[in-house]
């Protein structure tokens, strides 16, 4: 029998290590919310240079894998502060990767900051080009770009001070619009090492990312024919044009026997110069989008035998090349289950009666129902949303596949633009878009304090991660090709 010695000793030891958990525990969580105050002030001082960072991205609007001034000024920020900086990765110009810290944990921030071509815009409440600009930022990745890489460097200068341990990586990522840029970040390795990445988008509204993305594969479909004059000789000729026509009728007609999620978009990108010319070289680029990948596959199988159909049919000969190629988007619940209360403390974009006002008149250019514009101060409750049947495609999916992603968007439009608008465009140059971009770089900040600090989360994150993703093996849609650096030509 044990004496009362021993009971009290067993006792006493017991309740030490109660309190001595609770001790750790309060230590901890005073740790963290020191930590996340002391974020939120050195973002919120970096907020002007911030703002300069972006206008000059915007002003630039540089397309996929041309975004030469874009990624230098942001590798020479991230040097600046100390970061290393490895350039030209994955065997792309303008990709990079930033490293500062050591050890585990590791936590990558992604980066985007491509434009998009034909969206020339103002920063004007009404349509207004600007002569002789061909692109504009329809999808806020000026914003984008700057408020990941100035996450980054305020999580860089918390390690610095020791008051969280591991590694931070920034993920210069081009391309995003098209080119997938991260995947072939994703296939030369260099997520092998990250236990989780954080991510954000521009939006028209605050929410944590809980809908997937479109998977989606792209190809330019090349014809060529023989050029004859067409009045005098036509029936030497064999049209390239023609071809491409009969490729899209025949698309056209296989829209009602694929399922009905399925989006296919295409622009006749080359259809000859001159009318009475039979055309000898014609182009089609082509999406196909599934919110599965292996149904990507298939329909996009489906779609090269109709070009291969259009070319015996008119007497001329096929190409393609595959653009791009990526996965649906994997979600991660416990990931977000950390970032929503961040995107609560943090809060929606408020606007002054000066913004209401460019917000009103730039809501009389919308086409349906009409948000309030208070919705821009409002964060949405965190919702899985199962339906899949629209929205968009992006390369984070790739990533997603990889390591155990979280990701969310701000307010940095006005409630009710679409992305991919002049509207957006004309948001991404204004204080509007910039407090948005300030929201996402404090809430990704905090979000990485989290899970710096409670490395369960990354535990947890991971076992969740690996039972979505069962046993597939990763294989990128868009091939073993080398990117496709000329895609914007």
């Amino acid at each position: 029998m044990l004496n009362k010695i021993t009971i009290y000793l067993i006792g006493f030891l017991a309740i030490s290590n109660i309190l001595f958990a609770q001790v750790s525990a309060s230590q901890i969580s005073s740790n963290i919310v020191a930590a996340k105050n002391e974020v939120g002030v050195i973002l919120e001082n970096a907020y002007n240079t911030d703002k300069q960072t972006t206008l000059a991205l915007w002003n630039w609007a540089e397309v996929g894998f041309k975004e030469n001034k874009s990624a230098q000024l942001h590798i020479q920020h991230l040097k600046e502060a100390g970061f290393k900086v490895e350039a030209g990765v994955g065997g792309m110009p303008t990709a990079f990767v930033a490293t500062f810290g050591s050890g585990k944990p590791v936590i990558g921030i992604l980066a985007e900051y491509d434009a998009l071509p034909g969206l020339s815009q103002t920063s004007s409440p009404v349509k207004s080009i600007i002569e002789g600009k061909a692109a504009g930022h329809g999808c806020g990745h000026d914003l984008f770009g700057t408020g990941s890489v100035s996450a980054a460097i305020a999580i860089k200068q918390l390690i610095a001070e020791g008051k969280i341990k591991g590694t931070i990586k920034l993920y210069g990522s081009p391309a995003e619009e098209g080119g997938g840029g991260k995947v072939y970040l994703v296939r030369a390795g260099l997520f092998n090492d990250v236990d989780a990445v954080i991510h954000w988008h521009p939006s028209n509204k605050n929410e944590v990312t809980m809908k997937s993305a479109l998977a989606y594969k792209s190809a330019k479909f090349r014809f060529y024919g023989i050029s004859a004059h067409a009045a005098a000789q036509p029936e030497q000729g064999r049209s390239a044009l023609d071809a491409v026509e009969a490729m899209d009728n025949m698309v056209n007609m296989m829209r009602e026997h694929i399922p009905q999620e399925t989006r296919i978009h295409y622009v006749i990108t080359n259809g000859g110069k001159a009318p009475n010319v039979v055309p000898d070289f014609a182009e089609v680029f082509y999406y196909v989008r599934h919110p599965k990948r292996d149904k990507v596959v298939e329909i996009f199988d489906r779609v090269v035998k109709a070009a291969e159909g259009a070319a015996l049919g008119t007497g001329t000969s096929m190409k393609y090349e595959v653009i791009d190629g990526t996965h649906d988007l994997l979600l991660n619940k416990t990931l977000a289950e950390v970032m929503q209360p961040n995107l609560e403390k943090v809060g929606g974009v408020i606007y002054t009666e000066q913004e209401k006002a460019f917000a009103k008149t730039m809501q009389t250019s919308f086409i349906g129902l009409i948000p309030s514009i208070d919705e821009a101060a409002k964060v949405f409750p965190l919702k899985i949303e199962t339906s899949t049947s629209g929205g968009g495609s992006t390369d984070v999916g790739d990533v997603s596949y990889m390591v155990p992603t979280v990701g969310l968007s701000t307010a940095t439009w006005v409630p009710g633009t679409p992305a991919h608008s002049w509207q957006a465009v004309a948001c991404g140059a204004t204080e509007i878009g910039a407090k948005g971009m300030l929201n996402a770089s404090k809430t990704m900040a905090m979000t990485a304090i989290d899970l710096f600090l409670q490395p369960a989360f990354i535990q947890k994150a991971k076992e969740e991660f690996q039972k979505q993703k069962g046993d597939y093996q990763y294989k990128a849609l868009l091939g073993d090709r080398i990117p496709a650096l000329s895609y914007r030509d």
